[in-house]
């Protein structure tokens, strides 16, 4: 080393005698440098990447569980030709869902005890193949405590090896014959799951219409390692957690219109209220415009459908009310206009939109008084109250939103990868939008995601000295329907047009730039650009606009540059894209792309043994296996290394002692 490095060392002193705690010799600090070194040689991890499951929680834990069909590949590859395609199917459902399945198995094996050793042996050359990526370290923190040494020995010894053969063999059979062998299969098909998948990214919208997004936050409270750009439905969610009565109706109302009121039972959010005041309120009223959209497999009863439609619309009309009151109190959002119970002509049952006129569907407002349109009545004033305390009180629901929070943020830059879930805000020429987030203070690209983020953190962590309490909660309106929200980005939300009005060019929301000009690989550049990202294959990955694959269109755009994964997982828009949903794989050959066919049910795939069927396009394949050195982790082993090796010099040139156990 030279003078300049012993200048360095003596300069970095007080950082390396921190450092020098954890590793107070040479042996020490030399170890970790020899494992830090080797952890670098291993294989890229593989990770996922998800959008818009819109509380689909079947499909989502399916592919979860089946890691987006990389474990039937891998069996596929293991197995071969060497036993029966019956079979290979059996042995990936088992580990899809091992409880269930070992349950149907042993009602109809006769051997029941040749069947574990053959299964044992199966699992374990796939758990062996999943883990080969990873250090044995990791590997042994993956493994159940129960289990922990057992599958350990496993994965490290073979019956090709004839020493050991007998080992293998008198560990299964002993599984089997102390009547561990359910708990073993269970333990280790878990395993298999777990490591089949090393991080998870979610580009936002875990909530929405599908039944299940509770069930999606608790799935990921538990998974090992995960992370999510916040979508517009999750922010509506937590602006309604945070107290935003506007954010309130919106969930209440996008339940109410698609008859999907499992999530909100299941936070034990009180409806009672808002049911007794509708059937008050709208008791002579049809609510024809409000009959809410019944997804296959939900069917209601003719009674509770008419009962829905007098509640979404007793919530729909507040709604109204609620957002006027908060665009009223921030006309620096230039948001008035949307006040469209100001602009009805409630005796002649026209709205004027735009400098013109438009018929009513129907102008039947029990609850508004011309004079003062957007005033709650004193009943809507009350259930307003209500249902604002059941979701402040809801601890089910904090947990959720503290979770999102911690996991959470508007945008992440992973492996030369920017995630976010919607728009990056553009002017006409394809540069970045100057968007004010609060009175006199306005931001562009990384600067507004930041910023914004920082916005909804000051909701439920206190007022900053940048945003006030008041202002962050309010701000959660904006983000789900203003102008230049990153997570809207159209010119309006045309919910009261598509409710009330029956012109249906009235209806159209025009898209923000972004939306016109990401096809193109210079914007995308740019974009990339502003937000730091560097590496030589680097991309933009977003959700939120449902590809129709089944028009052609490619989820593929710049060249390559840019990648959307919004599928459809909600069964409301297969309809739509013709597919059930994306999942983007990088591993360290590339990325695939994995277009899903639509889940039927656990059942189904438990007794039937079917499966979400895919197919995968490769996006874009490395001349050269990455490593975990090529990776944003190996960036920061190698500052590690770095590190460690200024320590060794310090302590062989008597800068710091070395400390002796």
């Amino acid at each position: 080393m030279t003078t300049t490095h012993f200048e360095t060392t003596k300069d970095d002193l007080h950082y390396l005698q921190l450092l020098s705690q954890s590793f107070p010799t040479i042996a020490d600090a030399s170890t970790e440098i020899i494992n830090l070194e080797a952890i670098m040689a291993l294989p890229k991890g593989t990770e996922h990447f998800l959008a818009d499951l819109h509380g689909e929680s079947g499909a989502f834990q399916h592919v979860l569980k089946n890691a987006s069909g990389n474990i039937k590949r891998k069996v596929n590859e293991l197995f071969g030709n060497n036993i029966r395609e019956s079979e290979k199917k059996e042995l990936c459902t088992l580990i899809y869902y091992p409880e269930q399945k070992l349950e149907l198995i042993k009602t109809r094996e006769q051997d029941i005890d040749d069947w574990y050793r053959i299964t044992i042996h199966q699992l374990v050359k796939v758990c062996r193949d999943v883990s080969s990526k990873y250090t044995r370290s990791k590997v042994r923190k993956s493994l159940p405590e129960d289990f922990s040494y057992i599958i350990e020995e496993l994965l490290h010894e073979s019956l090709s090896d004839n020493d050991k053969a007998a080992y293998v063999s008198v560990i299964v059979n002993t599984i089997i014959s102390t009547g561990r062998a359910d708990d073993f299969i269970v333990a280790i098909c878990n395993v298999i799951q777990r490591l089949a998948i090393d991080q998870l990214h979610i580009l936002g919208d875990i909530y929405d219409r599908g039944p299940g997004a509770h069930i999606i936050m608790d799935t990921l409270r538990q998974y090992h390692s995960w992370d999510i750009q916040w979508g517009n439905h999750d922010i509506l969610w937590m602006g309604a957690a945070a107290g935003n009565n506007a954010c309130i109706c919106n969930v209440l109302r996008l339940c109410l219109r698609y008859a999907n009121l499992t999530t909100i039972e299941e936070y034990g959010i009180n409806l009672v209220p808002l049911a007794t005041f509708a059937l008050d309120a709208y008791r002579d009223d049809p609510c024809e415009e409000f009959i809410p959209k019944v997804l296959p497999g939900n069917e209601i009863d003719e009674k509770t459908r008419l009962l829905t439609a007098k509640m979404h619309k007793a919530i729909a009309v507040i709604q109204f009310k609620e957002e006027a009151a908060i665009y009223n109190r921030r006309p620096e959002w230039q948001m008035q206009d949307r006040n469209l119970f100001e602009q009805i002509d409630y005796t002649r049952g026209v709205c004027r939109l735009d400098g013109k006129e438009y018929e009513m569907r129907s102008c039947h407002f029990p609850t508004i008084d011309p004079a003062q349109p957007n005033a709650l009545t004193a009943e809507e004033a009350d259930l307003m109250e209500k249902l604002h305390h059941s979701f402040r009180i809801c601890e089910k629901l904090k947990k959720h939103i503290r979770t999102l929070l911690s996991h959470g943020c508007m945008y992440t830059i992973s492996n030369s990868n920017l995630l976010f879930h919607a728009s990056c805000p553009l002017n006409d020429d394809g540069s970045l939008k100057e968007v004010e987030v609060y009175p006199g203070v306005s931001y562009s690209g990384k600067d507004l995601m930041h910023n914004i983020g920082m916005i909804i953190r000051a909701a439920f962590e206190g007022p900053s000295d940048d945003y006030p309490l008041d202002y962050a909660r309010d701000y959660f309106l904006y983000l789900w329907c203003g102008k230049n929200s990153p997570l809207f980005d159209k010119s309006k939300m045309a919910t009261f047009e598509r409710y009330f009005l029956k012109d249906k060019e009235t209806y159209k929301e025009e898209k923000g730039n972004y939306f016109k000009l990401r096809d193109s690989e210079a914007v995308c550049d740019q974009i990339l650009d502003a937000f730091e990202v560097q590496g030589r294959n680097r991309h933009i990955i977003n959700g939120h606009v449902p590809v129709h694959a089944s028009k052609g269109e490619n989820p593929i755009k710049a060249c390559g540059k840019l990648m959307v994964i919004d599928g459809g997982f909600s069964e409301a828009y297969h309809h739509e894209t013709g597919i059930a949903g994306y999942t983007l794989v990088y591993h360290s050959r590339g990325f695939q792309l994995v277009q899903h066919e639509p889940f039927t049910s656990q059942r189904d795939a438990i007794m039937r043994e079917t499966d979400i069927k895919s197919t995968t396009q490769i996006v874009e394949m490395s001349a050269h296996r990455m490593l975990v050195a090529d990776t944003d982790k190996g960036a920061d082993l190698k500052r590690q290394v770095a590190d460690l090796k200024k320590l060794l010099y310090a302590y062989r040139h008597g800068i710091l002692k070395e400390r002796r156990r």
